[in-house]
């Protein structure tokens, strides 16, 4: 069932309604999606000078994690792909066996000038996906599915460890974060049919219970850095 709810439609689903409630009896209960947190208390100083920087984040399906970072203003491309593992086995059929080592994964390109890289952990914890599941979101199940950080230099994961260290110490979910803070790992851009997936696809039943709802999340907890058109990676050049 599970690589039945994450196939693109292009590959033909089960019908609307019949697989929502398939989603529906297997999605853990509780989950702690659209939770306001505090910022972090370590941040990325404001910079002095221009450039843009780069996140990595995986949090179970990358098409909602894109989805939300497009809406996020200071973002100026995200894209959907793997990382953790080898290059040989960044591939969406492979690495949905759960043992090449990749998570879904999602690279962000920001302007720090506009939006700080603390800021985007934020919006990661908070909105775009339930850190306390371990190996699991929703419905998906595996390692491929973890909840990461994959830090693109040292003060990235310092920042990250010591978030993570924050929002545990204060209790904040009520369970621990199982995220993980990686280091070294290359990204792989994901195959094109998953880019932008979730503008493309609004009514796919995945997308419509599991993801629409994270961009009201976003809305809700940063209205500020909410925009309402999303940058796609087609105008981004990705």
């Amino acid at each position: 069932m599970k690589r039945l709810l994450k196939r693109p439609v292009r590959s033909g689903l089960l019908p609307g309604l019949a697989l929502l409630l398939a989603i529906a009896a297997i999605a853990p209960a509780g989950a702690r999606e659209g939770l306001a947190i505090p910022p972090p208390t370590l941040d990325e100083p404001a910079p002095t000078g221009g450039g843009m920087a780069t996140a990595v984040f995986a949090g179970g399906c990358f098409w909602g994690v894109q989805g939300v970072f497009q809406h996020v203003r200071g973002v100026a491309n995200a894209v959907s792909g793997y990382a953790g593992g080898a290059a040989a086995t960044a591939h969406y059929e492979t690495v949905g066996a759960g043992d090449t080592g990749h998570a879904e994964a999602v690279q962000i390109t920001y302007d720090p000038r506009q939006i700080s890289y603390g800021k985007l952990l934020q919006i990661f914890f908070s909105a775009a996906h339930d850190p306390t599941q371990k190996n699991r979101q929703g419905p998906d199940v595996g390692p491929q599915y973890r909840s990461a950080v994959f830090a693109r230099t040292p003060e990235q994961a310092r920042l990250a460890s010591a978030y993570v260290k924050q929002l545990d110490g204060a209790r904040v979910y009520g369970a621990p974060l199982a995220t993980t803070i990686e280091r070294g790992k290359q990204f792989y851009p994901a195959e094109k049919y998953h880019q932008d997936y979730m503008t493309l696809n609004p009514r796919a039943p995945y997308i419509a219970y599991y993801d629409l709802p994270k961009l009201d999340h976003l809305k809700r907890l940063f209205p500020d850095l909410y925009r309402e058109k999303p940058t796609l990676t087609s105008q981004a050049g990705g």
